[in-house]
């Protein structure tokens, strides 16, 4: 047989096309094809889109600081309790607070929007640790909360924030339980609860006498003040006594500090217009 060597450049080249096709592939330096339609990048946490931004969402959280947050009933965040870690807002277990110098503890408390609003869409992140309690509360009066024990601790309707499973506040019914209207209305049944140390999506509709808790894309709390249902849920609630209690107003958000470790991030909120004006405007 003639060497490759030996035989004209011609013959040499068709020979190895030859043993390329009889090998079943061609001779490319890279025969894997490009991706014909690569994925767009996930969002980063603590951003806006351009079309969120379009449609009126700000963020309450930029991901670094507590700027526009403080403690209800302080002018700054309570020292320990809360600390910003990996982009998340981070309520710290009591039990992991450092104390004060003379070897006191050091106070928690709930934190609060600087602002206040009052027809609004809000949504955000959290996740918890193993057997922890909190809520996100909202329709906050700063001046009717610290008019009660304790004094920083937010009276308001509260979304319910819970490990369903190792908190014992479940056993005291549907209504304390992760999501729901909290001591007032129970999650319906297509609530979807992701598992502990996971980010559940909250998202939460308060416009006129109108209120909806989502999770995690699915509607799970719907109600209406000032109606009979919702005067017999209040009355067997512990809210009852607490005159003015579901009074509508412009209120602040809250992030509730129940003593446990709750991450919070991708906070983000967009004023509705009233209903009021939205019929002038028809």
């Amino acid at each position: 047989m003639m060497s490759l060597f030996r035989m004209p450049a011609v013959r040499v080249t068709m020979v190895i096309i030859g043993l390329a096709l009889l090998g079943g592939g061609c001779v490319e330096e890279n025969d894997t094809p490009p991706d014909p339609s690569p994925q767009p990048a996930e969002t980063m946490p603590n951003t806006l889109t351009v079309t969120e931004q379009a449609d009126g969402w700000r963020l309450l959280f930029d991901g670094e600081s507590f700027i526009g947050w403080r403690g209800l009933g302080r002018d700054s965040i309570p020292i320990g309790h809360w600390t910003i870690e990996d982009g998340t807002i981070r309520k710290v277990a009591s039990g992991e607070v450092p104390t004060a110098p003379d070897g006191q503890p050091l106070e928690g408390g709930d934190i609060m929007t600087e602002d206040t609003f009052g027809d609004f869409e809000l949504i955000l992140e959290w996740k918890v640790a193993p057997g922890a309690n909190s809520g996100i509360k909202y329709n906050v009066s700063e001046a009717m909360s610290t008019a009660h024990p304790p004094n920083y601790a937010a009276l308001g309707f509260e979304y319910q924030i819970l490990d369903d499973d190792q908190h014992p506040d479940a056993q005291n019914g549907p209504n304390r339980t992760a999501a729901a209207l909290y001591d007032l209305i129970p999650p319906g049944s297509s609530k979807k609860l992701k598992p502990v140390g996971t980010f559940n999506e909250a998202r939460l509709v308060f416009r006129g006498p109108h209120g909806e808790h989502w999770l995690n894309g699915e509607k799970v709390v719907e109600y209406d003040l000032d109606t009979p249902r919702f005067d017999s849920l209040l009355a067997a609630s512990k809210y009852h006594p607490i005159d003015g209690f579901a009074e509508r107003r412009q209120g602040h958000i809250v992030l509730q500090d129940h003593g446990d470790d709750v991450w919070f991030r991708n906070i983000k909120i967009r004023e509705l217009p009233s209903m009021e004006t939205e019929s002038e405007m028809e």
